[in-house]
């Protein structure tokens, strides 16, 4: 295995950890997980949730070891942000959801030396 490959793997098991704990964290928070890495040509939801309240929440995770690049919230610029509401409303279309109450939520996971972790949470970013 390359070192992009490498790199690329250790990434991708780092997400998947991430959206793990986020997932239990919307569960314990009454949420009900209605899927998981929903994907498209345009891109992908990390995790489609819904609340006691009947809102729909797309949930946008980003997960880090470190903040030596910056806080995982700092990698959603406009453009993902705007990519997260064109893939939001592509969900309520293809699940003929049109008029449901929806938000776009991001969850940043910091991940300690010692495997400790942080969830910070953003309900209706967008």
């Amino acid at each position: 295995m390359n070192e992009a490959s490498k790199k690329k793997s250790g990434n991708q098991s780092l997400g998947a950890f991430g959206e793990e704990k986020v997932t239990k964290y919307l569960l314990a928070a009454n949420y009900e997980i209605i899927e998981r890495n929903w994907r498209i040509r345009e891109g992908e939801i990390d995790i489609v949730a819904l609340s006691a309240k009947g809102v729909f929440s797309f949930v946008e995770v980003k997960t880090r070891s470190s903040v030596a690049f910056g806080h995982p919230f700092e990698a959603i610029n406009h453009e993902k942000a705007h990519r997260m509401q064109r893939l939001a409303l592509a969900w309520l279309a293809t699940h003929k959801c049109f008029g449901c109450d929806y938000a776009i939520d991001v969850a940043a996971v910091l991940i300690a030396h010692d495997g400790s972790f942080t969830i910070e949470y953003r309900a209706g970013v967008l």
